[in-house]
């Protein structure tokens, strides 16, 4: 299925000379002048060989056709990351190349989309927001509130992000899985 290039997300596998690839990140750029462009980071699924492309934001590009589902984690040992299918209770195994940076948000019961590719798994996806626990950061002060200063935190699953000063050891917050940034108090 082709696809305009700008168009391409995190996780989208795309064929490019008969070679499958999982897009790493993709940004577009407007010049001033000029043609505006998507630039792609790209790992190639058969060696994990990383690559960059640059295409005209108009240009078109194959998307491969991918079963996407949802799979619920279950743990991780030698072998790698283990997920089982809800309505099958099928089990599938992703290396750890697969997972990546994203590893630290697998907890146990985690729903989040697995896409293979002939029986064999070649990204997942998280779900964009998550709740988690400040297990570290600066003490709460008086009077500093007001300000519309950062503080670095460590959440429960030792990711570094920054919080606002009313954040206290002990609350959760809901941060982006993309780049770790603080969106909101969770209300949960």
């Amino acid at each position: 299925m082709k696809v305009i290039a700008s168009s391409l997300r995190k996780g989208n596998v795309v064929e490019v000379n008969d070679q499958l690839y999982v897009v790493l990140t993709a940004q577009n750029f407007h010049p001033g002048k000029g043609t505006p462009v998507t630039q792609v980071d790209m790992r190639r699924i058969s060696d994990g060989t990383k690559v960059s492309e640059r295409w005209r934001t108009t240009e078109q590009v194959e998307r491969a056709i991918v079963d996407d589902r949802e799979y619920t984690f279950l743990y991780e040992d030698g072998e790698g990351f283990h997920f089982m299918n809800p309505e099958n209770y099928e089990q599938i195994v992703v290396t750890e190349d697969v997972v990546g940076d994203q590893k630290p948000y697998l907890k146990e019961s985690t729903n989040l989309m697995v896409s293979t590719y002939n029986g064999v798994a070649i990204s997942i996806e998280l779900p964009q927001r998550v709740s988690l626990e400040v297990v570290e950061t600066e003490p709460v002060v008086k009077g500093q509130t007001a300000a519309s200063s950062y503080k670095p935190a460590i959440l429960e699953n030792g990711v570094k992000t920054m919080v606002p000063p009313h954040i206290a050891v002990g609350t959760r917050v809901v941060v982006m899985t993309a780049d770790n940034s603080y969106v909101e108090r969770a209300k949960d």
